[in-house]
């Protein structure tokens, strides 16, 4: 005798296979740029200019509100969270439209606006195959919404028209993801990697109201969880790691994962409680505040700490931002503790420091750079890139914390598959 399977079963057991298929697992492959000291070599002479794209103004915009008031009044009416990201690292590709057009972005904890170059922008960033851009006139779910947006950072501005569209993040489609698109871009976007960027800040910290993308995840319902984790690959390899966008990937990292609350919730801020150097308490002694951001390379620190962080590690200034380091030495420099929640991460020279080629000679830069960013509370500091890369690192919408976790060396990725 066949079991009996009724009518509102049958429907039960179809809804519960297909709402299977939407709520997504996803992992985006990141591709590692290396930064353009190291992919063209020049001769010594040639070092302090290329790092001038390190001073700090290049930086300020993007954390605007953190700086006086002084500071703010002179910026102007409109402002983006946002900043030079000609020496960012780590990307990947996701498409908009219908037909869909493929675009490389850098995924960016520390703002929230999706944006990318239009096929009218006039601007010589956009221009001789520089970047892609998109031609919204051949896509047919295009809407174009009649506003337009301001991005302001260091070195010159951003401007263009406001969207939407169906976004698509590997096998995640968004439908009438508002995005920003540029027609006029600064010069400073002309020797990036990348041609656009996609913030994953919280939606305070968006500019002209826009939703930012993870919030379209979550309201269409299209992940697991209100999550996304980074597996940060350092290295020679253009192998960069991947976002796991809906989910942690528990192969990916031993021991167990601490988490820290988000005390602000516009970019990922933190509590930090310490910074030690070979296990001495110089740095941030009454505690401080960090930002943890996929969109800076470097580890970012007050002024006076850094200077006396450097002075520590016996690290040479190149120009007041970047320092050089003996790199014979490397063996022998002291590590640097950061202690988060009464819990310690250590990086060791070999971690923050940057061997980079100069015709025939290595060069080792510190990871480790200096701006105040100051909020009248406490020092802040920016875990970037570097610091990332070391650990594995879960952000948590739902929850508002960030988790940390020790990485499994050399442990390959796709350790738990893509629920689609």
């Amino acid at each position: 005798m066949k079991p009996f399977i009724s009518e509102a079963m049958k429907q039960l057991l179809v809804i519960l296979f297909y709402s299977h298929l939407v709520m997504s697992i996803e992992r985006i492959p990141l591709v590692r740029v290396k930064p353009m000291i190291q992919r063209q070599p020049r001769e010594a002479d040639e070092l302090e200019e290329l790092w001038q794209d390190h001073q700090p103004d290049i930086l300020t915009r993007k954390y605007l509100h953190c700086f006086p008031g002084y500071i703010l009044n002179s910026a102007g009416p409109t402002f983006e969270k946002l900043y030079d990201y000609k020496n960012a690292q780590y990307f990947g590709v996701v498409s908009i439209g219908t037909p869909p057009q493929n675009f490389t972005v850098v995924f960016d904890t520390g703002s929230s606006n999706f944006w990318i170059p239009s096929a009218y922008c006039v601007s010589t960033a956009c221009d001789k195959g520089l970047h892609r851009k998109f031609k919204s006139f051949l896509s047919e779910s295009y809407q174009y919404e009649g506003s337009h947006f301001t991005l302001k950072y260091g070195t010159g501005e951003l401007h263009g028209v406001i969207g939407r569209d169906t976004l698509k993040i590997g096998n995640l489609s968004i439908i009438d993801q508002v995005f920003a698109e540029s027609v006029i871009e600064s010069r400073a976007f002309i020797p990036a990697h990348f041609d656009g960027v996609l913030g994953l800040g919280y939606p305070s910290i968006a500019v002209a109201g826009a939703v930012p993308v993870f919030d379209s995840l979550t309201s269409q319902n299209l992940v697991e969880e209100p999550m996304f984790s980074f597996h940060l690959k350092s290295g020679n390899s253009d192998d960069g790691g991947e976002l796991l966008i809906g989910g942690i990937d528990h192969s990916l990292y031993k021991g167990s994962i601490h988490w820290i609350p988000v005390i602000e919730k516009g970019y990922w801020k933190i509590k930090m409680d310490s910074v030690n150097i070979q296990g001495r308490n110089l740095l941030c002694a009454n505690g401080c505040q960090a930002i943890v951001d996929s969109g800076t390379s470097l580890i970012i620190g007050p002024i006076a700490q850094i200077t006396k962080l450097h002075e520590a590690i016996e690290a040479t200034p190149l120009n007041n931002e970047t320092y050089i380091l003996d790199c014979r030495r490397l063996s022998s420099i002291p590590s640097i503790t950061f202690t988060i929640g009464s819990k310690d991460y250590t990086l060791t020279a070999k971690q923050f420091v940057r061997k980079e080629r100069i015709g025939d000679a290595t060069v080792c830069i510190s990871g480790f750079q200096s701006m105040d960013l100051t909020n009248h509370v406490r020092p802040m500091w920016i875990l970037g890139d570097i610091f990332m890369s070391k650990y594995y690192s879960i952000f948590d919408r739902g929850n508002d914390r960030i988790g940390i976790a020790k990485l499994h060396q050399g442990k390959p990725l796709g350790g738990v598959q893509a629920r689609v």
